[in-house]
């Protein structure tokens, strides 16, 4: 597989098969997956990601917006979609063309969405969102607050089919007592909206409610759907014991040596001199920066590896390289493989001890992954495919 091996990122097709049979183990039978693949498949690349998800069965994809939608479609994904934030309403006839399910959220957008498709001749599939307590977006679910008399207004709203309901964790990852009890009022107020709302004779033919840790941590939820992010990636969520999966990280980060030299001490390394030479030491750079993603924070603080074992990133982190201590790490040369993010022998760099780091979270890691780093496809050891953002004009 031909691609420029500079910093490029390594997909491993084994371990997401692997995780979406962890996933469907932790499930109810009959409760189907949505897989979510915003934001390029969390940095994954959508398109490999969505196409092997289908081959291993999975027939419902989320994803952000509509042209997010529209890539799925452009790479042959035949599933069904839902977009989970606002399409312009204007975009109604495009929603309808390509058989992509939109969220409705508010009164007044689907009382514009349905303006829309009556102008257009067209019916838009909708999901309705329920806030119960992510306040975010979707008609707000309260005790001191009825949302049934606007929801009644939106289903019967001409153009638009209301064929599902859902709505969204917000702290199922917090499994302290508070975080527990939050939970369990959104599911209340969820169950109890639907249940009031059947009553009337308004039914949905697809309810979800659980994000990556309410799969994980709420077992005993029994709906239609479960809607699996980061775990599909193979990246942990806090669980309550006895709760995790075994997951398997997909992606991992590779980059090269490109020179190695012996400073003296005393020696300023990288922009600013934040970092000096103690001693006399052996420097390698590596060419990754802040625009392929690896954040200037970084500096001082992370490890890279390099036959399999940590050299410390030293001096300020630049847009496209990095500078490491190999002091004492024999025989680094130009053109040897530096792992980023992954496993080299015993030793493994992960994307949570970065963010940790950074004071952040994986995923924010994940979707800063520049269109510089080509994804590279592996199945078996084997590289199968690659996806190049700047050659391929994708992206």
């Amino acid at each position: 597989m031909e691609f420029l091996k500079r910093t490029w990122a390594e997909i491993d097709l084994d371990a997401l098969k692997s995780n979406v049979a962890a996933i469907r183990s932790a499930l109810p039978a009959g409760t189907g997956i949505i897989a979510v693949v915003k934001a390029d498949a969390y940095g994954h690349g959508d398109q490999y990601i969505a196409a092997e998800l289908e081959s291993l069965g999975i027939r419902f994809f989320a994803v952000s917006n509509l042209e997010e939608a529209l890539s799925l479609r452009r790479h042959g994904v035949a599933g069904e979609i839902l977009v989970l934030g606002p399409t312009p309403w204007r975009r109604a006839g495009d929603l309808a063309k390509y058989n992509i399910i939109q969220t409705v959220h508010s009164l007044p957008y689907a009382e514009s969405l349905s303006r829309q498709a009556a102008r257009d001749g067209v019916t838009v599939r909708a999901h309705l969102k329920l806030d119960t307590g992510m306040g975010r977006i979707g008609f707000v679910i309260r005790e001191d607050f009825d949302p049934r008399p606007e929801i009644r207004q939106a289903v019967a709203l001409p153009g638009l089919r209301m064929e599902g309901v859902f709505s969204h964790f917000s702290s199922a990852d917090d499994i302290t007592e508070a975080g527990e009890d939050y939970t369990a009022l959104q599911r209340v107020r969820f169950d109890r909206t639907v249940k009031a709302l059947e009553a009337e004779g308004i039914r949905f033919s697809c309810h979800h409610l659980q994000n990556s840790a309410g799969i994980e941590n709420e077992r005993d939820c029994h709906y239609d759907y479960v809607r699996a992010g980061i775990i599909l990636y193979g990246m942990p969520v806090d669980t309550k014991e006895g709760c995790a999966l075994p997951l398997q990280p997909v992606l991992s980060i590779r980059s090269v040596v490109t020179m190695v030299k012996s400073l003296h001490g005393g020696n300023p390394v990288s922009y600013g001199r934040h970092y000096v030479t103690p001693d006399e030491r052996v420097i390698a750079t590596v060419p990754i920066g802040y625009a392929d993603g690896y954040l200037r924070c970084m500096g001082g603080k992370a490890s890279v590896l390099i036959h399999g074992r940590r050299a410390k990133v030293v001096g300020s982190v630049c847009m496209d390289q990095i500078m490491v201590d190999v002091t004492g790490i024999p025989d680094v040369k130009e053109d040897d493989i530096v792992t980023i993010v992954g496993r080299d022998g015993e030793e493994e760099v992960t994307f949570d001890e970065l963010a940790g780091y950074a004071g952040t979270i994986s995923y924010e890691l994940f979707c800063l992954i520049g269109k510089r780093v080509p994804r590279v496809y592996y199945r078996d050891g084997e590289a199968v495919g690659a996806v190049n953002y700047l050659c391929d004009g994708q992206g």
